[in-house]
């Protein structure tokens, strides 16, 4: 399935020096899908120029006047700049111009621009950010990673579904398992919601594990992990924070006499996949699931190759067809609660 992907090129903390290079090396290994490169018009044909490229069929410009800055509240983008790259780069999703967007900008602007335009799609009351993780037997999805700080039961539970039909999408896993974050695996441990919630998902149709712990994330105990937005959000930063600190003390003791940069030296090759498996770069790109749309949402300081890996993770969801699947998902879900003893085909 060839998909026309719609691109922020102004978005993040770097924009077009980011965004257009990243795009051309898509391309270069996905000959039959197209990409539009949204922004000042200007300001993109300069980049192409520098880099020897020009505007073609599977390569186009759409331009926009305006541009979201990364400090701009979420109300003032939504409402004052309607003609912003990362508007028309949702308007062209909407419009069916687009299988898929994907920006570095603003994360409170690009959610509320994204709600606004695109709505939410039937039996999702809102929508949730989730994101692939490292682990040590592969990748976990977790959900939801900071937009949405207070949550019920229920939307935990729509979390759950999404969360699992992405990884089903994605990772073609027919019944992938899911985790419900909690500060025990027992099931008296938890607040009021959580417990609430397990008791929703151990009455779905999915493949429910239980509860799980902070340290089972990076375990790979479940595929999916499901949290409320704040607590998803502390904890990706702090295992973000705990990568760099590590690299830092190796980086420390490896450099601190000749003794040690010769063993750097020697086990350069481990030191090189060591450093591979824990490049956050390579899991960028976090899916605003819950909207009649897809939307990827790219780190704002992400630098070509972590665009890039955001890039294919749209197209990803666009040509697995993310948005029928959840949908599906839901309506089972639905028909099972209204209906209980007929069950779920």
């Amino acid at each position: 399935m060839d998909v026309i992907l719609a691109i922020d090129a102004m978005g993040g903390d770097h924009g077009v020096s980011v965004t257009i290079p990243a795009a051309i090396e898509y391309l270069q290994h996905a000959p039959s899908d197209t990409i539009v490169l949204v922004g000042i018009v200007d300001a993109i044909e300069a980049q192409l120029r520098a880099l020897g490229v020009a505007p073609h069929a599977r390569l186009r410009i759409h331009a926009s006047s305006e541009v979201v800055a990364m400090d701009e509240s979420p109300q003032a983008a939504l409402r004052g700049k309607k003609d912003s790259s990362m508007r028309v780069a949702i308007n062209l999703v909407k419009s069916g111009e687009a299988s898929a967007c994907i920006s570095a900008g603003n994360t409170g602007a690009l959610m509320a621009t994204a709600r606004y335009v695109l709505k939410t799609i039937p039996g999702i009351d809102r929508p949730a950010i989730a994101s692939f993780l490292p682990t040590k037997s592969g990748q976990v999805c977790m959900l939801d990673l900071g937009a949405n700080t207070d949550c019920t039961a229920e939307h935990l539970l729509q979390f759950a579904l999404m969360g699992s039909t992405l990884v089903s999408a994605l990772e073609h896993k027919t019944n992938p398992t899911v985790g419900l974050l909690n500060i025990g695996s027992e099931d008296i441990k938890g607040n009021e919601v959580v417990k609430q919630a397990a008791l929703l998902l151990r009455d779905s149709d999915l493949n429910f594990y239980g509860n799980v712990e902070g340290n089972d994330i990076f375990n790979g105990v479940t595929d999916v992990v499901v949290c409320d937005g704040f607590v998803g959000n502390v904890a990706l930063k702090t295992a973000e924070g705990v990568a760099k600190m590590m690299g830092g003390f190796l980086r420390e003791e490896y450099s601190r006499n000749l003794y040690t940069k010769l063993a750097a030296l020697i086990s350069l090759p481990a030191l090189k996949a060591f450093k591979h498996r824990l490049d956050h770069r390579r899991y960028n790109g976090a899916s605003f699931l819950g909207l009649k749309g897809i939307v990827v949402k790219s780190h704002g300081s992400a630098d070509s190759y972590a665009f890039l890996c955001a890039i294919e993770r749209a197209a990803e969801e666009a040509r697995g067809g993310m948005l029928q699947h959840i949908s599906d998902h839901i309506e089972k879900w639905h028909h099972k609660r209204q209906n209980p003893e007929q069950g779920v085909a």
